[in-house]
């Protein structure tokens, strides 16, 4: 009995378990009461009504979650009975089309919360599409779709009070385990046999996974603070909260650059220092994956007693480097710059858990230290939606573009009368996308699925010819689409396919029904694509100068201040981690933005080049600035600090205003290497920031030019596309 019982209380820590169970248990309540009722035309109305609830989940504090659900069931029930009433007018029903999709998205620029339920109700308007002909009364459909959505949250808010903090702490774990990633990626620069092109490849690679992991640590931070605004003292949330300025504080050391890791990789390729700083970035990359696994299984991290070996190995080899004289000093010193902030990660990870930590954490008022984004009024929601009203707005013009698209999908329908020609409008409004690379994968992903989908689906009929058997095969479908919908999103496709044909079964038409899905998932394929090539097209390339504007001006915003902590002494309150995250966040914007650049039609291949280029120094040139903010402390030496500030001119001057500083006859270089070569040993922290300085320093112009090539030779239509 007491193994019976630790293995369900396992059971109970996978999350991808549990949320298996959940959605068990709603598509096996559409699918299965209607049956014992003997009213089985209302499971597709009620099946339907989950998977839009389902869509539009989305996790927040109890208070909000309630108001969230009455949210999305008075959007789902406007928008049915809206179709309800305007289909039999054609004219009316296109125009409200229209007007409705272009208000729905917009809607999402108060946030992700309003986003999510605004996208459910598009969903599910044109569900109601589908099924209007089902039932003669006007009220029946939408009563049913809202009845499957309550349903659905029902079990979402039985399973969100009994485990409150699941979600936050699962995404407390993918964020270890990006981080984890990301270490690795970091580990691979400093492999000695690297040539140009793989040390780039490694770059990419670094700056792509730095992407994820920003991602991923702005829904986190989002969980904190709605869950800290509603229970300030959980302890729960406190820890979760802890780690989460933990992982950020590894972030910004792991992200550090202290050399030219190409450079080191030619100077050390015989010598094992490299090797011993690589096999450390992997351990504390596993160490975080781990942490990773321990927050899920709410068990104790215990840090491996091996990395008290490694330091003491690295340690040794840097002063066996340092003794024999035979490297620059200034590299030896930029390695046991190196070596002092894995130390740091290490002391974070190693502390984690320790009593010290965790008194700290039921002190401190942590709650007090994240910054509120949220809408404080009506004055705020105007401001919000105005920021979108205009052609510059990716949000406003997807709206303008997914509104014409189904438009023209309506208007086929009417001229030609196609048989079940609302899942045009279905397939157009899941594939369409905001950008041309999101749009092109999904469109072959839904083909294939929808394919495969219907093969299955006709050879469940035909093999299970039981309405109960096929009722089951309902139910495990929905459970699987819901699997995997973000992972993969053709098999999705094709669950979802195999439910839609065993629902329109239930009428018999099922095989009358396969074709025209084919056919109907075809032509909204089509009008997907016609849609992000030729309406308002969101080309990547033409965002590239304002998105290169903005990293370079967080950047230098995030150096200024740096720069002033080391004037003033060190601080990590929230400006500081305001200006970091705006930094990294448009870092990796920029990455995701030229990570697209080879699958749009129109992108020159020089251009291609440069901005990979641009790419890779970009984010070498953020790492060494997050060194400068790994090692901030207060500088006592005025002449040190006049070089920052200088420094810090320049590089606003070179870019931000395009500005060519005279490098040479200002002899800003020629200063910081002479400083290097005759500071005291003894003063590390001058050393590192006059290291850090000359890094910097030497990649300016090149990244200047890179900037101003990429700015102002974009071309749109022939004409040249300067950035704002």
């Amino acid at each position: 009995m007491n193994s019976w019982l630790i293995r369900l209380k396992q059971a109970t820590y996978n999350t991808t378990f549990m949320y298996n169970v959940r959605m068990l248990i709603a598509f096996a309540g559409t699918a299965f009461v209607p049956y014992w009722l003997d009213y089985q035309l209302a499971t597709i109305p009620l099946t339907l009504g989950v998977v839009a609830a389902g869509i539009s989940d989305i996790d927040d504090r109890f208070s909000v979650r309630m108001m969230n659900l009455i949210y999305t069931y008075i959007g789902f029930f406007i928008t049915a009975v809206s179709v309800q009433f305007l289909f039999p007018y054609p004219i009316a029903f296109a125009i409200g089309l229209i007007t409705s999709c272009i208000g729905w998205i917009l809607l999402g620029s108060l946030g992700r919360r309003y986003a999510t339920i605004a996208y459910g109700c598009l969903v599910v308007s044109v569900y109601s599409m589908l099924g209007v002909h089902l039932f003669e009364q006007w009220y029946m459909q939408p009563a049913l779709l809202v009845a499957g959505a309550a349903w659905y949250g029902l079990i979402s808010t039985i399973s969100f009070l009994l485990f409150p903090v699941r979600q936050l702490q699962d995404q407390l774990a993918a964020s270890y385990r990006a981080l984890g990633s990301f270490l690795f990626a970091k580990a691979n620069v400093f492999d000695v046999d690297m040539t140009a092109s793989s040390y780039q490849q490694s770059m990419i690679d670094v700056a792509l996974e730095n992407s994820k992991l920003i991602t991923l640590f702005n829904h986190l931070r989002i969980a904190l603070l709605t869950r800290l605004k509603g229970d300030r003292g959980q302890k729960d949330t406190r820890r979760s909260l802890h780690y989460y300025f933990v992982a950020q504080d590894i972030h910004e050391r792991a992200d550090s650059a202290h050399i030219d890791y190409q450079k080191l990789a030619k100077l050390f390729q015989h010598s094992d220092i490299l090797f011993r700083f690589q096999r450390l970035l992997t351990l504390q990359g596993k160490a975080c994956q781990d942490l990773a696994q321990s927050i899920l299984s709410q068990s104790p991290y215990v840090h491996h007693k091996r990395f008290k070996h490694s330091f003491e190995n690295l340690r040794l080899s840097l002063e066996k480097l340092r003794d024999d004289g035979l490297y620059d000093q200034v590299r030896i010193n930029a390695l046991f710059a190196l070596y002092q902030n894995l130390k740091s990660i290490d002391a974070q990870l190693q502390n984690l858990e320790t009593e010290r930590n965790l008194k700290l954490i039921n002190t401190q008022q942590l709650e007090n230290q994240l910054r509120d984004d949220d809408l404080k009024g009506w004055n705020d929601i105007l401001v919000r939606v105005k920021q979108h009203l205009s052609p510059e707005s990716v949000l406003f013009r997807h709206a303008v573009r997914l509104s014409i698209v189904l438009f023209i999908g309506y208007l086929i329908i009417q001229l030609t009368n196609i048989a079940y020609g609302y899942w045009i409008l279905l397939t157009a409004l899941f594939v369409c996308q905001p950008n041309f690379n999101a749009t092109k994968r999904r469109l072959y992903l839904r083909i294939i699925g929808t394919l495969l989908g219907i093969m299955l689906g006709l050879s469940v009929i035909y093999f299970i010819p039981s309405l109960e058997g096929q009722l089951l095969i309902l139910v495990l479908s929905g459970v699987l689409f819901f699997e995997l919908r973000s992972k993969q999103y053709a098999q999705a496709t094709a669950f979802m396919t195999i439910l839609a044909l065993i629902s329109f079964n239930l009428d018999g038409s099922a095989f009358a029904a396969s074709i025209p899905r084919l056919v109907d998932t075809l032509i909204g394929c089509a009008l997907a694509w016609f849609g992000v090539s030729f309406i308002w097209p969101d080309w990547q390339f033409r965002r590239l100068p304002r998105t290169i504007q903005r990293t370079l001006q967080a950047q230098c915003v995030y150096l200024a201040e740096v720069v002033q902590q080391y004037h003033l002494g060190r601080n990590n309150a929230l400006n500081y981690r305001i200006v970091r995250r705006a930094a990294h966040n448009s870092d990796a914007e920029v990455a995701s933005l030229i990570s697209t650049l080879a699958t749009e039609p129109n992108i020159d291949a020089t251009q291609k080049t440069l901005s990979f280029e641009f790419l890779c120094l970009s984010h070498t040139f953020l790492s060494y600035i997050a060194a400068l903010g790994a090692h901030r402390e207060q500088m006592q030496d005025q002449d040190v600090l006049a070089l920052l500030d200088h420094a810090l001119d320049d590089i606003q001057g070179a870019l931000l205003r395009d500005e060519v500083p005279d490098l040479t006859a200002q002899n800003m270089l020629h200063a910081i290497r002479q400083r290097l070569n005759h500071q005291d040993q003894d003063e590390q922290q001058g050393l590192i920031i006059l290291q850090q300085l000359s890094l910097m320093l030497n990649v300016l112009p090149r990244l200047s030019m890179l900037k101003q090539s990429l700015s102002y030779e974009v071309q749109e239509d022939g004409t040249e596309f300067a950035s704002l």
